[in-house]
Formats: C-alpha cells, structure tokens, sequence
C-alpha cells in the first residue's frame, strides 16, 4: 500500500477519516501547508493536482520560490545501543560517524524495494 500522491515533482500525503467519511493529505517538502481532500480517490488526486497548480501560481504570485529548503542536517532519536553501535562501527572502519550513517541512508535509498520488504512486510 502506497500513501504518497506524486504530481509535478511534488509529493504528498494521504490519510482516510473514517469518521468524516473522506480522503485527507497534505504537500510534503514544502514551507507551507497546503492541505486537500476529497471523497473518493478520484477526487483526492484532483483535489491534489489543483492543490499543487494553486500553490506554483500562489508562489509566483508572491515572487516566493516554491520548494522547500533542505538544509543537509537534521536529528535523529534511536536508542543508546543503536547509538553506540553505530559509533563503535564507524570506530571501526576510520570513518565519522556522521559519514556512517550518510552512507546508511544512501544503502536505504538503493535498496529501497528490499528494505521495504524487510522492515514494512511489503
């Protein structure tokens, strides 16, 4: 199962409301939230492709530069033993620890199909 929307390079997210009785998602990787919805599948990806055209021309409009900023830097909790792990690995191998896991999440983003089967079951 796939809940991630893709449209124009712009991704997003998709939630159910049992409640409500409608489809929910938001854009990811974005400065600003723009949410859409809709009440069936069909409607939530129109929904997001105007959500998405709104926001380019918002964002023109403005004389704002649309995407997100990524800064190369952000924090991540596991567990001491994972924590400790890792660096004695990196220790290991004469490499930073912070070069450890860049090159983690490089493998992750290689092996993505595997990975997927391996951590989520699918």
């Amino acid at each position: 199962m796939n809940d991630i929307l893709q449209y124009e390079g712009y991704y997003a997210s998709v939630h159910f409301s049992s409640e409500d009785e409608v489809f929910y998602g938001k854009i990811l990787g974005i400065d600003d939230l723009v949410n859409f919805e809709g009440a069936s599948v069909k409607e939530l990806k129109k929904a997001f492709h105007e959500a998405v055209d709104d926001y380019i021309e918002t964002c023109k409009e403005l004389g704002k530069e649309p995407n997100k900023t990524y800064k190369g830097t952000f924090n991540v909790r596991i567990s001491t033993e994972l924590h400790k792990a890792a660096a004695v690995y990196a220790a290991h191998n004469n490499v930073s620890l912070n070069d450890f896991v860049k090159t983690a999440i490089h493998f992750a983003l290689m092996h993505q199909e595997d990975l997927g089967k391996g951590l989520y079951g699918r």
